[in-house]
């Protein structure tokens, strides 16, 4: 992970340096965000089934964004994103009456509440291929690091007994603030193109996790721990952005 996070560093500074006294632009963008969180947890030391879970979130990015031109048509964007989403999912069971089957007595409703902030420093060397007068259609690839993760996970069940319907929504709380068992940093590789019409751009693409985000983890919410293990996942994550440079130089 250091020699990532050091190989990101030089990108970025052997950027800067590649640029001097060249046109540059700085702006903003804001968009749409799908954070997908991977999961591979070994269910018991002594199984060798895994539990899998995907869980793709929905929310909002925003940033700053510095775009500079190398030579014609080629060059590089960096910046700064913060990154929140969210989701909300559930699933029921329900208990019978053994001798007046199939009499529903209780029904269990589980409801799931995903919470998700982070930072992120990403750059994007890009090509831009000029269609018209200062109109582009732009390709890029790069790294982002990912700093600080945060994913907050609520579980909630409510009981409704059909013999007392005053008993119903009686709620028990899990929460279970999985954080803690993320790293604080994780690197993506992204890939992606775009649309720009004078100071206007569109931008949208998808990064690939390229480190495991988890520590070893213990999923209490669904009865199940690692045992020790190492867990291995992914924290990938799709985007679309539109945004404006303010800023020439």
């Amino acid at each position: 992970m250091r020699k990532t996070i050091l190989f990101i560093l030089s990108l970025l500074v052997t950027s800067v340096m590649m640029a001097q006294d060249i046109p540059s632009s700085l702006g903003f963008h804001i968009g749409y965000a799908q954070p997908i969180y991977r999961l591979n947890l070994p269910t018991s030391e002594n199984d060798n089934k895994n539990f899998l879970n995907t869980t793709s979130l929905n929310g909002l990015k925003v940033g700053v964004v510095y775009d500079q031109s190398i030579v014609k048509g080629f060059g590089f964007t960096l910046g700064l994103n913060y990154t929140y989403a969210a989701k909300q999912s559930g699933w029921n069971e329900y208990q019978y009456d053994e001798n007046a089957n199939p009499t529903v007595l209780h029904s269990i409703e589980y409801s799931t509440n995903y919470r998700y902030h982070q930072g992120e420093l990403f750059i994007d060397w890009q090509y831009k291929f000029e269609i018209a007068k200062n109109t582009f259609v732009i390709l890029y690839t790069g790294p982002t690091l990912q700093v600080a993760a945060h994913l907050a996970t609520d579980y909630f069940r409510y009981i409704g007994d059909y013999t007392k319907p005053e008993m119903t929504k009686v709620v028990a709380s899990f929460p279970e603030k999985q954080d803690e068992y993320l790293r604080k940093f994780n690197v993506t590789w992204g890939v992606g193109a775009g649309f720009q019409f004078d100071r206007y751009f569109l931008r949208g693409g998808y990064d690939f996790g390229m480190t495991n985000p988890y520590k070893e983890y213990t999923f209490n919410g669904l009865g199940i721990t690692g045992d020790d293990r190492r867990t291995r996942g992914r924290l990938d994550q799709w985007q679309i952005k539109i945004g404006m440079y303010l800023w020439q130089f």
